[in-house]
């Protein structure tokens, strides 16, 4: 049985996991792709970078369809909603900057993306619709000594999406970036308040393509603050985020579409 379905949590080696003629050099690209991430307009002081993308895969076939993104004064977004899952923006539309799209057909990503989803399991009605992928890329950077790069939400938390799976592109000169794992029990929670019996495991990511995958109704999980390391030099650590949802038709009476609020709708 695969270990995401039995426990909600597997650690994958992507560098050994995925072979084509050119990965190097398709790596090299998706790595170049941090280099100029815009801050993240919502916690500019957090010293976080990020864009996103939404795209879905097709069952079966494993086609990835990226979805058209939203423009605002002349520059590409992708909306984000967590609902209750991100304490820090409860019920609240997150507006990213778009990947590039150099970055969406990387050939590379699209293996990434493909392999994540084959680690899925859904209920038959979810798994016969397009499932919904969000791909997130997020830079955690500390200049100089004394800064603090946080993820957010900055505790065990869940997403909201069925699973997330993260990937390390570049760790450079920085200390922290402790990962977590535990039970759903302790969401809200730091992973230091806990009893040792209550942490799952606990792991570091240091290479590039080291990841690991949760299935958000088992575990609760977690990404330490980052601080600069003793080198000459800014420190990084930099990943991928790829969570997936379903597209089924969902319950009539939880469709915000259905509330007759017409002057909030738009037009397709």
């Amino acid at each position: 049985m695969s270990q995401l379905k039995e426990t909600g949590f597997a650690y994958y080696d992507l560098i050994n996991m995925i072979k084509y003629e050119g990965i190097e050099t398709d790596l090299e690209q998706l790595t170049s792709a941090f280099d100029n991430l815009p801050p993240d307009e919502y916690a500019p002081q957090l010293n976080r970078y990020r864009r996103y993308a939404r795209a879905v895969i097709m069952p079966k076939t494993y086609q990835i369809q990226w979805l058209p993104e939203s423009e605002v004064n002349g520059k590409a977004y992708y909306e984000y909603f967590q609902g209750s899952f991100n304490p820090e923006y409860t019920g609240e539309y997150r507006r990213f900057p778009s990947l590039t799209k150099d970055t969406m057909t990387n050939r590379l990503l699209e293996e990434i993306i493909r392999f994540d989803f084959k680690e899925t399991f859904w209920m038959r009605e979810d798994a016969l619709m397009p499932v919904h992928a969000g791909i997130h890329f997020v830079k955690l950077q500390v200049e100089k000594e004394g800064d603090v790069a946080v993820s957010s939400p900055n505790n065990l938390h869940q997403d909201g999406e069925p699973f997330t799976f993260a990937h390390l592109i570049r760790r450079r000169n920085i200390t922290g970036g402790m990962n977590a794992i535990s039970n759903p029990s302790q969401r809200g929670n730091m992973p230091e308040d806990l009893n040792e019996k209550d942490i799952t495991t606990s792991f570091y990511l240091e290479n590039p393509l080291e990841s690991y995958g949760v299935y958000d109704p088992l575990v609760t999980h977690y990404v330490g603050e980052v601080e600069k390391g003793d080198a000459d030099g800014p420190g990084e650590r930099s990943a991928i985020l790829i969570d997936f949802q379903p597209t089924v038709i969902a319950n009539p009476d939880e469709v915000r579409s259905m509330r007759g609020e017409t002057k909030e709708m738009v037009f397709v």
